[in-house]
């Protein structure tokens, strides 16, 4: 019996040292979800779509066509455009805001979600917040 428990607490150390740290998402029903796969299967437009509406949670502050809290994404998106600039670069806090910096400082919580995010992502959000025209 001793030695039973000594095998089961050993291997239980062991587990949890493997997953200690690992982090991994899951979707609203709790399964894992595979970055690899979401990108091979979805086109970047959807990917960034689905982050805007949930993990990114800025459809919190803007909407498609109308000003919420800050501008609309029809309108971040014509600005950057004229403007030849990056909405991934300012995700990733590298420059800064043009659309409307009086909202920056509100804004500031949610790009510390975008700024943890992987590449991938960030530049799925840009590929879609441009489509949207």
């Amino acid at each position: 019996m001793k030695v039973y428990f000594k095998l089961l607490l050993t291997l239980s150390i062991g587990i949890s040292i493997i997953s200690c740290g690992e982090k991994k998402e899951t979707d609203a029903m709790g399964n894992p979800i595979n970055q690899a796969e979401t990108l091979v299967n979805q086109k970047p437009e959807q990917f960034g779509k689905e982050i805007f509406e949930g993990k990114g949670m800025c459809a919190t502050c803007h909407k498609v066509d109308q000003k919420i809290v800050g501008p609309s994404i029809k309108d971040i998106s014509k600005i950057y455009t004229d403007k030849k600039a990056s909405i991934s670069l300012f995700l990733q806090g590298e420059t800064d805001p043009i659309v409307d910096p009086s909202q920056y400082e509100i804004m500031k919580a949610n790009l510390e979600i975008t700024k943890a995010m992987p590449e991938a992502e960030v530049q799925a959000l840009e590929t879609y917040m441009l489509s949207v025209k």
